[in-house]
């Protein structure tokens, strides 16, 4: 193969092994199925938090650990005992006060060690020795602390990890709270009482106020046996199992101080003890003999430890096992393994299930806020979108009064100018001379004669509307100052259609642009893309309407100044070229009446005939359209400009709708991924 064949095998071996997803086989248990959905929710297109991966390993060390047990009861009943037998070791200590003044979780470890936690989350390690300094309510100042680890190298801890409580009736208020908390969450709980004590009314009442719920998961164990003979303790023991039933799934009588008395001599934990010791011996010999180069040193101390597993292989262990069967602390284990584990992993299967549910109904519940910014927006221009459509509908007739004012202005105008002209027309004499024959005579001659024909005074009309007072132009003037007015309230009133919306979306962006999660599990980025959302509002919504409100602006004003030139025109030409063209009439029949005067007369004109020259002369009908038709300039406008607002309010929305498609989607593959649980 040649060295480029292998260069590109080489890089579609790496583009695979990144870029494709592989399939990933989870193991068939509940570490497994949390993996699972760990992975589909930590999916990239989900943009997750830091928070969310960590408490969904969280879930998955939840599922890992041991079965907890809370060790609780009345204070002096024997907890600490209790828990050394079980643990076959004396690693609490135990006294006729209260001892356990704080919460113990014992842990398997690989040595014997005590962490030590405290409020402020700090926590530091001691030796086991020093454990009594820490716990016995007999010394002061352990305020500061909130709990306590134990670590042993035990195999029972393996599978087990057991809580020793302060108890429920321990002086401190706040120790008794803690112990109440801690049984809501436990998978086991062994109430260790005195037999001799056990249903008194004091228990009875703290058992009502904290162990009514607990039953499937309860043992009732009644320490001390070891007082009473056999008669005495079944007729004690059937009385508690009558009195404590809705409380205890069983009620088992030992002997604790029995129990930790066979199990501490017994040949297992005596070796385990031993090779303790040796390894401890070791360690010490090794630091004072570090120099050396050999194991002289440590010869003493093996074959100490040899002589002793010689005595341990001799003991008699029968009496031990007849002393540990008596101890009735079998049944103990036997009710842990037999019920509390099984319920206690349905319960964890349970309870772990219904966070992961709640993870995703969190997350759903975020994208819905996400979803209720763009719900909010789209709300607002779609009420805005009715609002402007109706103002804009009715924006030619509310404003009808106005344009029809302007073209009464300069109907009036006109019908000024065809009045002063009609004024200004004169009769004058004008002689015809006419061919006739006489009576007398056969030859023709001429016979002048008189008729009456009219005249314009020009330079009258002229000086009256023109050039004396300047009429003219200052009822133009009039015109023009009222329709700026029309054309500044037009704009006001269409600045203030943007103005609401403008208004309304910045009073939104204020709210959301400062958006944070609500859940500390929810995705940091997703919040991040919505701010970034709202803080380009105009950018990305309100600058198109923006436009478009100048751009009507720009029209009207481009309509504005084609009116205004159009009545701004120059007047005297305008009445001059009226006054020729009514002369050019006059003239015309005074021909005709010359040529016939009995079928022809002269012609006055009238002073409606006279306007409708002049509006013909100034196109008014082109007026007429601009102001008050139907089509005028403002509905025709108005109309374009309705035209592009919606369809930028329809772009808008459809912008914002496709930004929530994603969002929908998700919300989509989270409610597949909850089902799926």
């Amino acid at each position: 193969m040649s060295m480029k064949h292998l260069i590109l095998k080489e890089f579609i071996l790496e583009y695979n092994d990144t870029y494709l997803k592989k399939d990933v086989l989870y193991e068939n248990s509940l570490v497994g199925q949390i993996k699972q959905i760990k992975d589909m929710l930590l999916d990239n297109k989900f943009l997750p938090s830091l928070q969310l991966k960590q408490i969904l390993d969280k879930q998955i060390r939840k599922a890992r650990y041991p079965i907890e047990i809370a060790i609780t009861g009345q204070f002096s009943s024997g907890k600490s005992t209790f828990l050394n037998a079980l643990l076959s070791k004396d690693i609490l200590p135990t006294g006729i006060t209260p001892v356990t003044s704080k919460v113990n979780f014992i842990n398997y470890g690989e040595n014997y060690k005590l962490k030590v936690t405290y409020n402020s989350g700090a926590f530091e390690y001691h030796s086991i020795d020093n454990i009594a300094k820490f716990t016995d309510q007999r010394i002061e100042n352990l305020d500061d602390i909130k709990y306590l680890t134990i670590y042993a190298p035990v195999d029972i801890l393996k599978d087990i990890s057991f809580v020793d409580t302060p108890g429920l009736n321990s002086q401190s208020q706040n120790d008794t709270q803690v112990t109440k908390n801690i049984l809501k969450d436990v998978g086991g709980i062994i109430w260790l009482t005195l037999i001799d004590n056990a249903g008194k009314m004091t228990e009875q009442e703290i058992l009502d106020e904290y162990m009514p719920n607990f039953k499937t998961k309860s043992l009732c164990v009644l320490n001390q046996k070891d007082k009473f003979n056999n008669q005495q303790i079944e007729t004690t023991t059937k009385y508690i199992q009558h009195k404590f039933s809705k409380y205890f799934a069983q009620i088992t009588p030992i002997s604790a101080k029995m129990a930790l008395s066979a199990r501490v001599v017994a040949k297992p934990i005596l070796i385990e003890n031993s090779m303790n010791k040796l390894l401890e011996d070791f360690k010490q010999s090794f630091k004072k003999n570090s120099h050396c180069k050999t194991l002289k040193f440590f010869t003493e101390s093996f074959n100490s430890f040899q002589k002793k597993l010689e005595e341990i292989e001799h003991i008699d262990i029968n009496q031990d096992k007849i002393l540990l069967e008596e101890s009735n602390i079998q049944e103990v284990l036997n009710f842990i393994n037999d019920v509390m584990r099984p319920n206690s992993n349905e319960a964890k299967e349970y309870v772990i299930k219904n966070d992961l549910r709640n993870i995703c109904d969190i997350l759903i519940k975020e994208y819905q806020t996400i979803l209720a910014v763009f719900d909010s927006l789209i709300n607002i221009l779609n009420n805005e979108c009715t609002r402007c459509n109706n103002t804009l509908n009715t924006f030619g007739n509310s404003y009808f009064d106005k344009l029809s004012n302007v073209h009464n202005k300069l109907d009036t105008l006109l019908q000024n100018i065809s009045s002063e002209i009609y004024i200004n027309i004169v009769s004058k004499k004008n002689n015809i001379f006419e061919k006739k024959k006489t009576l007398f005579s056969k030859k023709k001659h001429f016979i002048q004669e008189q008729y009456d024909s009219f005249v314009i005074n020009r330079d009258e009309v002229l000086k009256s509307l023109i050039y004396d007072d300047e009429l003219i132009v200052k009822e133009i003037k009039k015109v023009i100052k009222q329709f700026d007015i029309l054309e500044y309230d037009i704009n006001i009133e269409l600045e203030s259609i943007y103005n609401i919306l403008k208004q309304k979306i910045i009073f939104w962006q204020e709210q959301y642009m400062q958006i944070r999660k609500n859940r500390e599990i929810a995705s940091d980025l997703e919040f991040s893309k919505v701010r970034r959302f709202s803080s380009m509002v105009y950018e990305n919504i309100l600058q198109s309407f923006h436009i478009s409100i100048l751009n009507s602006h720009s029209k009207i004003t481009k309509e504005h100044s084609y009116f205004i030139g159009k009545i701004s025109q120059n007047y005297a030409n305008l009445i001059n070229t009226t006054i020729i063209q009514l002369e050019a009439q006059i003239t015309q029949s005074e021909e005709l009446h010359k040529s016939n005067p009995t079928k022809f007369l002269i012609m006055k004109p009238r002073e409606e005939d006279i306007l409708m020259k002049l509006k013909e002369n100034f196109s008014f009908h082109e007026i007429d359209n601009f102001l008050i038709s139907k089509s005028n300039y403002l509905n025709k406008s108005m109309k374009k400009t309705i035209e592009e607002y919606m369809d930028i309010y329809k772009n808008k929305i459809e912008f914002i709708t496709n930004s929530k498609i994603t969002y929908l989607e998700k919300i989509t593959n989270l409610e597949t991924i909850k089902e799926s649980i």
